[in-house]
């Protein structure tokens, strides 16, 4: 569908239509300057209709509508300059009103032509995640995740841009949400699927793997409720999207279903009766169903455990405020539609159910407050918790698995008490993101949380599993993403609703970076939202390089632990998943100046690749492989080089900033791709039987204190590396790589 690319032609070229048409009046004093508009303006919709045309010729569905609306729109065009020539006023506003109707019906139908286009992708990962789910062996599932793997880039590439396009704020949020999921779903789904495959007989191994899945399609469905939004028939499929969406009648009453919503929404009714001199029986029941739906919000204020017994009196107390002056409006209005009378006692009664409402919501938002600032260390506390029972799941004996129970019911206590703050918070947040980031942050807590403890239970019951133990980090790892956006969404919603005064800026003393008062470069710099989706496409492929890679080594389970390749590979794959995870704001990669010193080290641990792998391939015999192994290797200094100066240019000011932070994340891809390539052929020698099985690559020191390498594939076989027999799996979970600057080998990416 190359047509597609031409879309921002079409986002430029409407305006200009619509420019030159409205230039027509400013250039009727002249017969020439008018018969250039109409020239111009015909030749601007032909331009628009060559685009229009190739989507249809791309796209048989809308071929004979786009075909239709191309011909209306050109000949509309056509009629401008006719008119333009003639000079016919009345002519001209006909025309334009057939131009702009013809050229709107275009947009839309491109637009259908991408929606489409997002719903295939969509559809093309729900069956590579159906394929994943009904694998029965290790290879296999190799083969299905990396068909799954590029079906996420696509999808992910294609919602990026979908929602830059969307206008709504909260289906702006939403479609960040589903994203969200299913990229940090992606590297559990790896390792559940792993431990399925490793214990099938396991019932909680399984139920990980299953919770995985059944959000990532949640997730899929929430996109497609999205995109499909506002198009005919989507409303017959929303039952199917909880609880990640909402129905349309729901999504009407998205405001009204928050405390704070419920509040303003009962304070435009008051001040609607005041304008109005009273309300009818229609308002009066209006009024009525909007404070049983406060009542209703504000309980889970005073239900809560947490809440302290200060603010929940106040809470029910200004809650029967708030009634008695409701009640005592409409006693007024019903007294002033029957009888008549001043408006006094209506403004009074207005003032008063005004005044109840603004107190109760300080009093809300006071009572959220105070549990907000305690989400930090609830955190902390949370992520300890987790640690500690990945640590004793390992361990086998009647004790451990008593204190196993009892931090893991610490961790449930944990657990409900920040969903009870984000539910708090979700009430009192001002925006529409803010409401849908609170939600997805309660409802990706409620579902992922308890699966921390499930994992720990399959290790517990197979302390010796390599897949169980990576499966349980990497569920602990969501743990602390999950925890992490609940701090962040606090503290935003805390300086939010601070009542300090802003501070006095003094815009007249010079800053940093302008005026010429300093030429220093600005210190390390966080990305913003904008800047992380800007480079969101690079660094979802990168991390799926990074997935396959640690795929591929996974059928080498045989290997020595002291094999250097297999270790180096695994350390730069589990950098370049650092540096995925600084391109989405999460992860130990902080700042700029963090992820170019992590780029240095893979620099360096890639030329420390390199020279591996060249002695090895002095072993390996002529032919076609050896040529192969040799194309692949060569390009390493290449891209090496180019990464080292990339990361040691001096930048100045934030855009220069961003920009270098593209160019490092775009050369570690490049770099990553034909390491893996040089791995993958490396590994096929030795699987094709071209280099003696009995040798390992073990570094060892020399007498001019180089480093030599000697050369041993200790118990790998053809058969087995292929397959990931069970006793394979074992050892290939237990490969670890070299501590590497930045991070532990823990963190290695799938």
């Amino acid at each position: 569908m190359d047509a597609l690319s031409d879309d921002d032609e079409y986002v430029c070229r409407e305006p200009q239509i619509s420019s030159l048409v409205a230039t027509r009046g400013e250039a009727a004093a002249g017969g020439a300057a008018v018969q250039r508009v109409g020239a111009a303006v015909c030749c601007a919709v032909e331009r628009f209709v060559a685009v229009g045309e190739t989507i249809a010729d791309d796209n048989p569905d809308v071929r004979h509508s786009m075909v239709l609306a191309c011909k209306e729109a050109r000949a509309a065009g056509r009629a401008i300059e006719r008119v333009c020539a003639g000079a016919d006023g009345a002519g001209m506003v006909s025309a334009a009103r057939a131009l702009l109707a013809s050229v709107t019906r275009v947009l839309l139908l491109a637009d259908m032509v991408v929606v489409r286009q997002l719903l295939l992708a969509k559809d093309k990962v729900a069956r590579s995640l159906d394929r994943l789910e009904s694998v029965s062996n290790f290879a296999e599932f190799v083969r299905a995740f990396t068909e799954f793997g590029g079906g996420m880039v696509e999808l992910a590439r294609l919602t990026a841009e979908r929602r830059a396009d969307l206008r709504d704020e909260r289906r702006k949020a939403q479609v960040a949400a589903a994203r969200n999921v299913l990229e940090r779903s992606t590297l559990m789904l790896l390792t559940s699927s792993k431990t399925c495959l490793r214990h099938p007989g396991s019932a909680s191994a399984r139920e990980n793997r299953d919770t995985v899945f059944c959000q990532m399609r949640r997730a899929m469905d929430l996109i497609h409720y999205v995109v499909r939004d506002g198009l005919p028939g989507h409303e017959e499929h929303s039952h199917e999207l909880q609880p990640f969406s909402d129905s349309h009648e729901q999504a009407a009453q998205w405001e009204a279903g928050t405390a704070l919503g419920a509040l303003r929404g009962l304070s435009t009714q008051v001040r609607t009766a005041r304008a109005r001199g009273g309300a009818d029986a229609g308002r009066r029941r209006a009024l009525a169903a909007t404070l049983r739906a406060l009542v209703e919000r504000t309980h889970d204020f005073t239900d809560s455990a947490y809440t302290s017994h200060e603010h929940r009196q106040r809470i029910l107390a200004l809650a029967e405020r708030i009634a008695y002056e409701l009640e005592r409006l409409v006693a007024v209005a019903v007294s002033l539609e029957e009888q008549g009378g001043s408006g006094a006692a209506l403004e009074s009664a207005c003032t008063g159910a005004t005044s109840a409402a603004s107190e109760l919501e300080r009093a809300l938002v006071s009572a959220a407050r105070e549990q907000a600032r305690d989400l930090s260390s609830l955190a902390d506390d949370a992520r300890k918790l987790a640690s500690d029972l990945a640590h004793i799941a390992s361990s086998c004996g009647e004790r451990e698995s008593e204190r196993l129970h009892n931090i893991a019911s610490q961790l449930h206590e944990q657990l409900d008490h920040i969903i009870e703050v984000c539910k708090l918070l979700r009430h009192i947040a001002m925006s529409e993101t803010l409401q849908v980031s609170a939600k997805f942050a309660e409802i990706n807590l409620r579902i992922y949380g308890p699966q921390v403890v499930t994992a720990a239970r399959t290790l517990a019951a197979h302390p010796s599993s390599a897949a169980a133990r990576e499966n349980l980090d990497v569920f602990v790892d969501m743990w602390a993403w999950l925890l992490a956006d609940a701090a962040r969404l606090a503290k935003e919603l805390l300086d939010l609703t601070d009542e300090r005064p802003d501070k006095q800026q003094y815009s007249s003393l010079p800053r940093p970076g302008k005026h010429g008062t300093t030429s220093k470069p600005l210190k390390a710099v966080r990305l913003d939202s904008d800047e992380q989706a800007k480079i969101a496409k690079s660094g979802l492929e990168m991390k799926m390089m990074s997935s396959e890679m640690d795929a591929e080594t996974e059928k080498w389970q045989g290997a020595d632990e002291n094999n250097d390749i297999v270790k180096r590979a695994k350390n730069m794959s589990s950098m370049a998943f650092a540096m995925y995870q600084f391109t989405k704001g999460e992860g130990r990669l902080n700042t700029t100046q963090d992820l170019f010193t992590q780029a240095e080290y893979f620099a360096e641990e890639a030329n420390r690749l390199y020279k591996i792998i060249r002695q090895f391939s002095y072993q390996v015999p002529a032919g076609t492989i050896k040529k192969e192994l040799l194309e692949h290797l060569d390009k390493v200094p290449t891209y090496v080089q180019q990464l080292q100066f990339t990361v040691k240019e001096p930048t100045v000011g934030r855009a220069a900033t961003f920009s270098k932070v593209d160019n490092v994340i775009q050369e570690t891809k490049h770099l990553m791709n034909v390491i893996s390539k040089v791995v993958t052929t490396c590994f096929d020698c030795a699987n094709k039987g071209l280099i003696p099985l009995d040798k390992a690559i073990n570094k060892t020191s020399t007498n001019t204190g180089g480093d030599s390498y000697k050369l041993d594939f200790t118990g790998l076989s053809a058969a087995g590396a292929g397959r990931g027999s069970s006793r394979d799996e074992e050892a290939a979970g237990g490969g670890g790589g070299d501590a590497k600057p930045g991070g532990s080998s823990s963190d290695t990416a799938m």
